[in-house]
């Protein structure tokens, strides 16, 4: 068992572990969206501090759904490496995930960025880093962190930012963009966003969850995030009952509201166009 106390392993987010806690059930079943050994060793190995998750009210529905998108963005990053087998990709806000074993082809050059005590616990929990895979200890908002893997350029950069930007102001999540696009410029960027609606709804049922974190930020459309700027380019987007999944099939019924309301959808955005190497 990993030699960490309770106090450390609160540091990470709530988010983050309870994540860890669905993807560990979900690796599970034989019919899994998400196999994730290093969450289920984890959680195996520290039941006690994780029992608290299983006690959470979460629909199946809803949890099916965290696993959709978790295989989404590591779908999104499969594709990118098919087309830049030695990019860079940079996972902001990784908490407990072990993306990199899952996508790893071999080449890719990876950061697993998160805040420093995250960082520190990641290191403690799954090891330190290796040839290809770093760990970086920075706040997102902080520019230190690009300084650093911009040492890779001019290759293909691919930024990844799950269940991140809708925890940050609207002007901090602008300025973070822009400023990728300028300092990577034909870049990729892919992040999850809600509608202002559901930041009214979900902050207002805050009170009644366990799960008690204010969502700060949201969007309607993918083309608001083409008007910060120049060379912004909406690339694709998608959402949970844009295809057809057998687990969802009991609340499909909600898609036409879901295409009103707009949840949550993942957005792909290109940053401005590659220099000519």
């Amino acid at each position: 068992m990993p030699d960490t106390s309770h106090q450390e392993l609160s540091a990470a987010s709530e988010t983050s572990l309870m994540a860890v806690y669905i993807r560990a059930m979900e690796s599970q079943r034989p019919d899994a969206l998400v196999k994730d050994e290093k969450a289920f060793a984890l959680v195996s190995q520290m039941s006690n501090e994780f029992a608290r998750f299983g006690k959470i009210p979460m629909s199946d529905a809803i949890k099916v759904m965290r696993n959709l998108s978790t295989r989404e963005y590591d779908r999104y990053v499969q594709d990118f490496l098919m087309r830049y087998p030695d990019g860079v990709v940079v996972h902001i806000g990784c908490g407990l995930d072990a993306r990199f074993d899952r996508v790893d082809n071999g080449q890719v050059e990876w950061y697993d960025l998160d805040l420093p005590e995250v960082i520190e616990l990641r290191r403690k929990l799954y090891g330190d880093e290796g040839d290809r895979h770093h760990l970086l200890g920075y706040s997102v908002l902080e520019e230190a962190w690009m300084v650093v893997v911009s040492a890779h350029r001019p290759r293909p950069f691919l930024f990844l930012a799950e269940v991140v930007f809708e925890y940050i102001e609207g002007a901090q999540v602008k300025s973070l963009v822009l400023m990728l696009r300028d300092r990577f410029p034909g870049s990729e960027l892919i992040f999850d966003a809600c509608s202002p609606l559901h930041v009214r709804v979900a902050n207002r049922q805050k009170s009644s969850s366990k799960l008690n974190v204010n969502i700060r930020w949201g969007i309607w459309h993918g083309e608001d995030i083409e008007k910060w700027g120049d060379g912004i380019k909406l690339l694709d987007e998608w959402g949970f009952f844009d295809p057809p999944e057998p687990r969802l099939a009991r609340i499909r019924w909600l898609r036409p509201i879901e295409s009103l309301i707009r949840t949550v959808r993942i957005y792909h955005f290109q940053l401005g166009k590659r220099a000519a190497s």
